[in-house]
C-alpha cells in the first residue's frame, strides 16, 4: 500500500468519525441535558486517551522555553474542537446528521479556499481558481439539495 493510499483511508476514516462522533455526543448530551457538559465529558475522554498514548509511546515533550518562539494562536485549537463538538451536539438533533455534515462540508471548503489562498496559519499558497470556485460552489449546491429534497 502506497503512503498516499493509507493516507487517504486514514482520511476516510477520520470523515466516518465526525457523524459518528457527533451522534454518540447527542446521547451523552441528552443524558447530561447541556451540550456544553456533554462536550465537556467527551473532551475529558478524549485527553485521558492521549495521554495514555502519549505515556505508552513515551513521545517527548517539548521545552517549555521555546514556547515563546511561536505565535499565540497556536493555543486556540482546543477552543476551536470544543466550539465544533458543542455545535455538533446541538445541531445533529435538528439538521440530521446528512444536511449537518454537508453544511459543515461547506463551510470547511469555503475557509480552505481562504487558508490556501493566503496562505494562513502556515498552509501553502494554492492560489483560489475556477475550478476551486466552483467546486465549493458544487458543495453548497449540495448542502441545498440534501436539506429539500
Amino acid at each position: 500500500m502506497s503512503s498516499t493510499t493509507f493516507f487517504l483511508l486514514m482520511a476516510l476514516l477520520a470523515g466516518i468519525s465526525v457523524p459518528t462522533q457527533a451522534g454518540i455526543n447527542a446521547q451523552l448530551g441528552l443524558w447530561t441535558r447541556s451540550p456544553v457538559l456533554a462536550s465537556t465529558i467527551s473532551f475529558m475522554v478524549g485527553t485521558l486517551t492521549l495521554i495514555l498514548y502519549t505515556v505508552i509511546t513515551r513521545i517527548p515533550l517539548p521545552s517549555l522555553a521555546t514556547a515563546g518562539n511561536h505565535p499565540w494562536w497556536i493555543w486556540i485549537g482546543g477552543s476551536l474542537g470544543a466550539f465544533f463538538v458543542t455545535v455538533t451536539i446541538i445541531l445533529v438533533g435538528k439538521l440530521g446528521a446528512t444536511t449537518m455534515i454537508a453544511s459543515i462540508l461547506a463551510g470547511q471548503m469555503f475557509a480552505s479556499l481562504l487558508l490556501d489562498h493566503f496562505g494562513w496559519l502556515g498552509y501553502p499558497l494554492q492560489p483560489i481558481s475556477l475550478g476551486r470556485i466552483v467546486g465549493v460552489i458544487l458543495v453548497c449546491m449540495g448542502v441545498w439539495l440534501i436539506k429539500f429534497f
